[in-house]
């Protein structure tokens, strides 16, 4: 079950960072994303993140995975970044075996597409074996919170 709990952190770390790559704006973007497990396609599954403005200076950080794992190493990240384009790949070895790969393609100041690989096994068996798409556009700048929020 720890491996169902390490792969969702490090697959959630990306997903829900954003970052500013010569000209990504912040602001409220709206992603789409599609997951495909043994060769079905599962459906849409929408969500939306406010990215302020600190949090779109970093392309290669703020859109990799955060290696958090128990009884597994973690190499380091490997990552390449051309000011539009971000690959990066994170292997760890242990009790769960987890490689994930990523690409990102950053267009337009206001759009991106997104593609992660996720693998991991455990003793032997596939435990995950997925890859999931996305695509995200910019909607707005983000709506004050009120205190609380």
């Amino acid at each position: 079950m720890h491996y169902r709990i390490v792969l969702s952190a490090a697959l959630m770390a990306f997903a829900v960072s954003f970052a500013r790559a010569e000209g990504i704006e912040p602001g409220l973007w709206k992603i789409t994303s599609r997951t495909q497990t043994g060769g079905v396609i599962g459906p849409p599954h929408q969500s939306s993140k406010c990215v302020t403005a600190d949090e779109a200076r970093d392309v290669p950080a703020a859109f990799s995975p955060i290696p958090r794992t128990v009884n597994s190493e973690c190499a380091p990240i490997e990552r390449q970044f051309d000011g539009h384009k971000l690959t990066w790949r994170l292997v760890c070895q242990g009790q769960l075996n987890m490689q994930l790969d990523g690409e990102f393609n950053f267009d337009t100041p206001r759009h991106y597409t997104g593609t992660v690989r996720s693998k991991a096994v455990m003793m032997g068996q596939t435990m995950v074996d997925s890859q999931e798409t996305m695509e995200a556009q910019w909607v707005s700048a983000c709506q004050p919170q009120e205190k609380g929020e």
